[in-house]
């Protein structure tokens, strides 16, 4: 029976066991007797026969009054709730996987984040928590690939649980080289079993494919076919820098090692758009600009909002359970 189709709904029904439950005590709890010396007098039956006539007719009149107190008051308990009508709030937010780069290249010593002069981890990561914070109503994901890809969180609403596993990540985590094609296969298989047009993937790297199992151009291919859209983000600088005389230099085998044309080709094949970013200022702008993407809107979950009813019984209890203990008084007067 689909109890969601009745107008009123008990929420907990259980309580309503309780109904017997004083006629079995009196059914089966022994009467009370008292220990106090008696009066002894040779016409007690006749006292006790005028007693149950005069007791008796007040009880019996007070007694239906009481059950039906009682009854009120399981009712009560049982929380009475009125359903209203069904309504369907719509959400928005899109189911979002982000893929960052923990490879030996992300320990590079040319990024500037303040006043002072950070790895290139250390800056995604700083980006990337002010990103978190203006996702509300997405379910993200974090995956960190290296020599291998690797799953930190599945998709959740949680974005404090993602910030977290993001700054506990480490260079090396994954190895010390650049599985692309990896990442991007792992977030695709993430994503399958969400909405078609809601799976997004943020791919961070600095670097060249140069490891894993599947080639970057078929995991793109792979991602494009289940309607993934990848965004690229070519991060990093000028290698790290040593300071001559006031000014920063490149040191020797340092620059510009990253991939844009492999990367560009991913997110065009997917739909998605590639980005440069070579300090954290241009890495917190393209952030800002896919943060301003338009959500897709979806319907939520069904849901028939609940309006608690049990005052109305526990008043109604209270007043019966009143007039019943008022009912010998009043004949008595």
């Amino acid at each position: 029976m689909n109890f969601d189709a009745l107008p009123f709904a008990l929420a907990w029904p259980w309580l309503l066991a309780a109904l017997p439950l004083p006629w079995l005590l009196r059914r089966w709890l022994p009467a009370m007797r008292g220990d106090s010396a008696a009066l002894k007098v040779p016409y007690g039956d006749r006292l006790d026969g005028i007693a149950g006539r005069v007791g008796g007719g007040r009880a019996a009149m007070a007694s239906p009054w009481l059950w039906l107190a009682w009854a009120l008051l399981c009712v009560a308990a049982a929380r009475p709730q009125q359903l209203g009508d069904a309504v369907q709030p719509p959400q928005s937010g899109r189911d979002l996987m982000l893929a960052v780069d923990l490879s030996g290249s992300m320990s590079e010593q040319d990024m500037q984040l303040g006043n002072g002069i950070v790895d290139r981890l250390t800056a995604a990561k700083a980006v990337l928590a002010d990103f978190l914070d203006r996702r509300v109503g997405d379910r993200i994901g974090l995956l960190v690939f290296g020599q291998k890809a690797y799953a930190l969180t599945p998709l959740t609403l949680d974005r404090d649980s993602v910030r977290q596993q993001l700054m506990d990540s480490v260079v090396g985590l994954a190895g010390q080289e650049t599985a692309i094609g990896d990442a991007i296969g792992l977030a695709v298989k993430r994503l399958r079993a969400q909405p078609a047009g809601q799976r997004v993937l943020i791919l961070l790297t600095d670097g060249v494919s140069n490891a894993g199992q599947l080639d970057p151009a078929k995991a793109a291919e792979l991602a494009r076919d289940e309607h993934v859209r990848v965004y690229t983000i070519a991060f990093g600088g000028e290698g790290e820098q040593v300071t001559l005389f006031g000014f920063r230099l490149p040191t020797p085998g340092g620059g510009d090692d990253v991939d844009e044309a492999g990367l560009k080709r991913i997110a065009d094949l997917t739909g998605g758009r590639a980005f440069r970013a070579r300090d954290t200022e241009q890495l917190a702008g393209i952030y800002a600009e896919i943060d301003r993407m338009e959500p897709v809107e979806r319907a939520g979950k069904r849901v028939r909002p609940r309006i608690e009813r049990y005052p109305w019984p526990l008043g109604a209890s209270l007043a019966c359970g009143l007039f019943a203990f008022a009912w010998p008084r009043r004949r008595r007067g």
